[in-house]
This record gives structure tokens, sequence and C-alpha cells, in this order.
């Protein structure tokens, strides 16, 4: 049984990948080349339109608009959201080793690929998410899954050729959650995210069972048939990242919390350090070298913690932003911290000391991106 399992599953990434390669040439592919850095990409997710803003990141680390980019889909709006309309991590993913990035049309059920050279954007593809309402994508080497939301929360596989994304079928996997649950944005997944060795990946539930699930991945196979489950008992799990000791740090928003896990080969979890922000809707998390920065959208500040890789967490002071801290994007370098706010669609920039403190340098208003989600760097 499990020979014949494996060899429908390679059957099935045969099968789209010969049918992706019957009517197209891969003889010339720009688009595999590494972009320039200085970069600041941020998401409208305008209902009426999706698009990309794209901003240059000048010598002080002030940014500059230099284009915007239709996504070719709709954004959306999840029941009961206000300044998040996704409720979500990781809806726009940057790989700068291919000079690719991607973005969710969650008003379209599709994902969009371009090709980035510097500022300039090239929409290379539309493709369906293979679920309901997209809202976050993991990126790791040929491999990409995607988080749809609704309808019980889906996870879908991809296979990258070139700038291009062929569906792998048997990579699905639905998640089982309540899709009656209300309210809706506080019910639905909040982040896919691969571990830093690429062997599991990870899916936040938020208040719709309180769960971080762990599937294990295979290069051939896709996922486990399963998640483990590891519950988080009323901590509404949220956004992801990791430390340089590949701990996982996870913004929970019912304590108001950043908690550290060991990520166990079995895909347990076990708990490290929790730290509370003391502040008001903490949901988002990126690391900056040996920091991270939890955005809290209900009081508009930043809590930064220093984690040098062994999980334990040490404040490093709340900085204040622009009304409804969601996402937000560190520089490749370390130097800089963007803030996408959704209250008035304001990114806010950050310089980063070497010791981890924030110092505000600006901001810049993104047209039509209030309520939007989505923020990445080159």
């Amino acid at each position: 049984m499990k020979s014949s399992v494996r060899l429908a599953a390679i059957g099935g990434i045969a099968t789209a990948a010969t049918a992706f390669l019957a009517g197209t040439s891969l003889a010339a592919t720009p688009q595999d080349a590494a972009p320039q850095p200085g970069a600041v990409f941020v998401q409208t997710d305008a209902v009426t339109g999706n698009a990309i803003a794209v901003y240059d990141r000048t010598a002080d680390g002030t940014l500059r608009a230099a284009g915007t980019y239709p996504t070719g889909g709709l954004g959306g709006a999840l029941g009961g959201s206000v300044v998040d309309h996704l409720a979500s991590q990781g809806s726009l993913a940057y790989d700068g080793g291919r000079g690719l990035l991607y973005a969710v049309n969650a008003g379209s059920n599709t994902i969009t690929v371009f090709s980035a050279d510097s500022d300039r954007l090239i929409r290379r593809q539309v493709v369906s998410s293979g679920g309901a309402f997209p809202v976050s994508i993991a990126v790791r080497g040929s491999l990409l899954y995607v988080l749809n939301a609704r309808d019980g929360g889906s996870v879908q596989g991809f296979l990258r050729i070139g700038a291009t994304l062929v569906k792998v079928p048997a990579w699905h996997r639905d998640l089982g959650l309540n899709p009656a649950q209300t309210p809706e944005f506080t019910s639905t997944p909040g982040q896919v995210a691969f571990t830093p060795d690429g062997s599991k990946l990870i899916v936040t539930t938020k208040g719709n069972g309180n769960d971080i699930d762990v599937f294990t991945v295979s290069p051939l196979r896709g996922l486990s048939a399963g998640p483990i489950v590891n519950a988080d008992p009323g901590n509404v799990p949220f956004g992801v990242s990791f430390d340089a000791g590949g701990h996982l740090a996870v913004a929970e928003a019912g304590p108001n919390a950043v908690a550290t896990f060991t990520v166990h080969p079995d895909g347990t979890l076990s708990l490290v350090d929790r730290a509370a922000t003391g502040q008001n809707a903490t949901c988002w998390i990126v690391a900056d070298g040996t920091a991270f920065y939890a955005s809290n959208a209900g009081s508009a500040t930043l809590s930064g913690y220093s984690d040098t890789g062994s999980g334990t967490l040490q404040p490093l002071g709340t900085s204040a932003t622009d009304a409804g801290t969601v996402d937000a994007a560190a520089t490749p370098d370390g130097q800089y911290l963007y803030a996408q706010t959704g209250a008035n669609g304001i990114v806010d920039e950050y310089r980063v000391s070497p010791g981890g403190s924030l110092t505000e340098i600006g901001s810049v208003t993104v047209p039509g991106a209030v309520g939007g989600e989505g923020i990445a760097a080159s």
C-alpha cells in the first residue's frame, strides 16, 4: 500500500510537470536571475482589484514610491475584520534567490506569480489556490504551499518549474476546522510556514481549535496524511517565525504574548519560553537577526524581544506605530524594519540598532491599502 501511494504521488508530479513542459519552453528564463536588493513590496488587498505597491529603499532606509502592479485578482475581507482583512501573516512571499514574488488574491481564490527585477515586477501567472480564500504562502526551493482560510481551511501544494507553479492534486490537505464558527476573522487559520530545515510545515489555527499543526514534508510525496496537532489552549496562535536555533516563535493573540517552542522530529512541540507583551491584539511576528518584533494591532505598537537562538526571550521595549499594526518585514541585512498598519494603509519605517532597539525614520501611505496585509523586503 505504501508503494502504491508513493507511486501515485510521484505520478501526479510527473503528469503535472509533463503537461506544463509540453506547452512551455524553459530555454529563456530571465526571471531566474536574482534581483538587486533594496525594494519593499506591499500588498493592498483591495477588494475591487488587488495590487502590489513597490517602493525603493533609499540609502537612509526611507521608502520612495516606484510603481504599482495589479495582481490580476481581487482582494478579500473576512467577516468582522477591520484593520486586518485577511487576518493572516505571510500573504506576500518573496523568493530572493530566484527573484520571484507570490501574492494571494483572497477574493478570487488565486495566487499571482511575479518576477521581480529590482523595483520592477512582471506578472507571470495567476493560478487557482486549490481552495477558498487564500491567506498565506510558504516557499522553499521548488515547493510552495498555500493556506486557504474558508470552508474549514486547507493547504494546497505546488511544484515550481521556472517561474510557473504546477498544482499537485495529491498535495492537498483539508484542515477540518469548523467553518461556521464566528467571528470569522478570529476563526480562520493564520499562517503556513516551513521550518528552517524544510522538514516540517507549520499551520496555526487561531481561535478555531487553538492548535499548532505540524505536517511532515516530503519533496516527492508532499505532506503527511495528517498533522501532529499541538494544542495551545486559549492562546489563539496566529503568526509565526523562527530563531537562529530553529525554535518556533508564535504570536499568541489570546494572552497577548510571544511564545517559543522546540519543534521535535516527530512533529510535537514543547514550550521554551512565553513573554507577555502587555499590549492588545498581539497577532504578527517577524524575525530580524537575533530579535523578534511582534505587532500589536489593538495598541498600535511593536514589542521587541532578543533571542540569540536558545528560545529564551529578553524584552527590548515597545515602539509606537500608526493605528492597526499588522504584518511587518525586515531587510535581509537586518538594518531596517517596515511595519504595515491597516487602519489608514500606512507603512512605518524603522532603523534597527545593533542592540535591537527601533528608531522611526518615516512613513508612507499606500494608496488603496486600508485593511491590507502582506509586506516583503529585498
